[in-house]
């Protein structure tokens, strides 16, 4: 004990229910140590816990929708049955998508809890 970088004891008492409240925060954290969890708690004040599975599946399918639209551009340039300017919307909607997904990501990641 006499090597621990941090060697001062804090105690505080909680009920019952503020407990199972703690361990509960701390199982939607990820964060099994409860000492860990309380002295995040204690500096930071939050703990950002980042799920990005449902970004993850809206990336997945912006993709998909990127491939058909080369797949439909692809054929309009061979068949000339769509006009080059109709390419071009779909190019800059495609592009308005993409952009509009990173703006998302890029504010999801300053979202503080």
């Amino acid at each position: 004990m006499a090597n621990r970088n941090r060697n001062i004891d804090l105690k505080f008492r909680v009920n019952e229910e503020e407990k199972t409240f703690i361990e509960m925060k701390m199982k939607e954290a990820g964060i099994t140590n409860r000492e860990a969890y309380l002295r995040k708690m204690a500096i930071d004040g939050a703990i950002i816990v980042s799920n990005y599975d449902e970004t993850k599946k809206l990336t997945m399918e912006l993709n998909k929708i990127g491939i058909n639209i080369n797949q439909i551009a692809r054929v309009a340039n061979t068949d000339n049955k769509i006009s080059k300017e109709n390419i071009k919307k779909i190019e800059e909607m495609m592009q308005k998508v993409w952009r509009l997904q990173r703006y998302g990501l890029s504010k999801k990641r300053l979202i503080k809890q």
